[in-house]
């Protein structure tokens, strides 16, 4: 790879909440980001990759750091990863929050990590979670054997003590650099597809650093993770999703909270990742997050990844790409990369695929351009009669990007059938080469519009 990655960390201060698992750390994390970003749930572990949010408090900007639970000696392997991204998250703080249970004053654990967060030099303050009541609030006292001088006894659910936290904690802040703006993000990628198909591995790869958790095991990623990096001089945010099942077959309770979240970031991206497990084919649960993708009007690229471990002759992706046009007919002909995330190979492929679709998906066409188009159209294949009355198209405008979308002001939009409107769809596509993204057109009775939209 010729450029380099480089990890974009906005300027503002960090603020990283760390602490033993189940303490209450997303709840905290969520009740200061004012919205609920965090998965939150009684079962201990489920935040295991550091997620960010900006936030404010008092006209002060913060960045805020939710990370997982963490267990300083702890060999399992997957707690090793969590450890790791709570130390990356303390290394770029500028203040941590030591976040801790009153109903366990004595635990062990606690100790450990005031040690190890005293050896880091990173001013930490001691957040005493859970204190519902008087006696709890006064039982988090017991606290000030770490040596401090103040103790925040707060409840996260309740939302008890955490203007007196917040103030103190922007207080110790630094300031600020130049504010970044909401739209500093780039290009916003959801990386989006089974379980255990390889998504953090390939955004791993993508950065070239372990930014999220990857493990063999199935469902490691439970939140939506944002990254900012910058290649060659553009920007983007790639965000790594849980794995998706079909919505008949999800579980009540977690998986049902993170399903939730991975289409709530498919909504929020510009461009989506389906990746696919090469080994395996398509499967039913692909097809479907391909649906969801083009139910949010995402452009989208298809990922097979483990492209390493099939077996090849001189066709073998032709013809691999053959099926995947059959299984996915309703996508208006994505771009398909075949990669290997764990070796590298051909990733570095999928960003200028991203910025291509991209430029598609900002297209704006001249509506004389269009209707012109649109005239040509209508005599090569005229609508079909319907109830007896005839379709009639009188205007067509582009009424956004992202995806694109056009109105079409006719007579009555009772009379377009589906299969008409997918013809009308495929034309602007081919004339326009609106390849590999979604279009979408809103039927309009010219009725309801007085004067046409101006001509641009």
């Amino acid at each position: 790879m010729s450029a380099k990655v480089s990890i974009v960390t906005p300027p503002l201060p960090i603020v990283a909440i760390i602490g033993r698992p189940n303490v209450g750390k997303s709840t905290l994390f969520n009740r200061i980001i004012g919205f609920r970003k965090a998965v939150v749930s009684a079962a201990p572990g489920l935040t295991r990759d550091r997620k960010y949010a900006r936030s404010s408090w008092e006209g002060k900007d913060f960045l805020l750091v939710d990370t997982g639970g963490y267990e300083p000696d702890s060999q399992e392997e997957i707690v090793a990863h969590m450890r790791e991204q709570t130390r990356l998250a303390i290394e770029e703080a500028h203040l941590v929050l030591f976040l801790t249970d009153v109903s366990e004053t004595l635990n062990p654990l606690d100790e450990d990590i005031v040690h190890e967060l005293r050896n880091t030099g990173k001013p930490f303050f001691i957040v005493v979670n859970k204190c519902d009541d008087s006696k709890r609030k006064a039982q988090a006292y017991s606290f000030s054997r770490f040596g401090v001088s103040t103790i925040y006894p707060v409840s996260s659910t309740h939302g008890l003590g955490i203007s007196q936290l917040l103030d103190d904690a922007v207080a110790a802040l630094p300031a600020p650099t130049t504010d970044v703006g909401d739209q500093a993000g780039g290009i916003r990628i959801a990386v989006v597809g089974r379980q255990n198909v390889g998504k953090s591995t390939l955004i791993n790869t993508l950065l070239g650093q372990q930014r999220v958790i990857a493990h063999a095991t199935p469902g490691t990623t439970h939140d939506a993770i944002d990254t900012t990096f910058e290649l060659a001089g553009r920007r983007y945010t790639i965000i790594d999703t849980a794995g998706i099942r079909r919505r008949g077959k999800i579980a009540r309770g977690i998986e049902r909270l993170v399903v939730a979240s991975s289409i709530m970031s498919l909504e929020r991206c510009d461009i989506a990742l389906l990746v696919l497990d090469a080994q395996f084919g398509v499967v039913q649960q692909d097809t479907h997050i391909g649906g969801y993708a083009l139910e949010a009007g995402k452009a989208c690229i298809i990922v097979v990844n483990k492209w390493d471990a099939v077996e090849k002759d001189t066709d073998t992706s032709g013809a691999y790409a053959k099926i995947l046009r059959r299984e996915f007919n309703f996508l208006p002909f994505p771009p398909i990369v075949f990669v290997s995330a764990l070796s590298g190979q051909r990733v570095m492929t999928i960003l200028p695929l991203v910025d291509k679709l991209y430029a598609l998906a900002l297209k704006e066409i001249k509506t004389p351009l269009l209707n012109k188009t649109m005239e040509r159209v209508l005599k090569q294949f005229p609508p079909p009669v319907r109830k007896g009355k005839a379709l009639k198209i009188h205007y067509v405008t582009q009424i956004g990007v992202l995806p694109p979308s056009f109105a079409l002001f006719v007579n009555d939009p009772t009379l377009m059938h589906f299969s008409y409107q997918r013809y009308l769809v495929n034309q602007l596509r081919e004339e326009f080469e609106f390849e590999g993204v979604p279009i979408r057109l809103k039927l309009r009775r010219r009725a309801d519009s007085a004067s046409r939209p101006r001509r641009r």
